[in-house]
């Protein structure tokens, strides 16, 4: 049986697996983009298109030269899931119409739907602006997130 499901792209995925390896540096260390290619195993292809879409945004600053390299361009708990998301993937909506900036659906104007759609996408990015970079380099353990027991019972199903 085949579900749909929400999900970020590999590319987005490999840059959130990129920010947290820099959470675990200093903010004055720089880090090259070999090293970032290295330590997450990303080919240095998209860690180069990856920092750059970063550095754009001004998650990440950027110092040229030989000692060159990339460094956070705050500190990890500043920096929340969903600012990386959009990053790379642009405005989170959960469908066309709650993204209200862009919608194509021919039946927005009668869908008994659309504010139910527009409160479920203000969840998930509420619930993403809660976990932030340091979250995601601090050990499970001590990862403060926690799951509703609906979700925990579903997951055990």
């Amino acid at each position: 049986m085949v579900r749909a499901m929400l999900r970020i792209t590999k590319l987005t995925d490999y840059g959130i697996v990129m920010m947290a390896h820099f959470a675990k540096h200093d903010l004055d260390t720089l880090v090259s983009a070999r090293e970032v290619a290295d330590a997450t195993r990303i080919s240095p292809p998209t860690v180069s298109k990856l920092l750059k879409m970063l550095t754009k945004r001004e998650l990440l600053h950027s110092v040229r030269g030989a000692n060159g390299g990339y460094r956070l361009g705050r500190p990890p708990a500043n920096i929340d899931v969903s600012e990386i998301i959009e990053a790379l993937e642009g405005p989170l909506a959960m469908t066309e119409c709650a993204d209200s900036r862009v919608s194509s659906c021919d039946g927005e104007d009668c869908c008994p739907l659309r504010d139910h759609w527009r409160q479920i996408n203000l969840a998930v990015k509420t619930a993403l602006k809660t976990i932030t970079l340091a979250d995601l380099a601090a050990p499970v353990s001590a990862f403060k997130f926690a799951p509703s027991p609906v979700l925990e019972e579903q997951a055990d199903a």
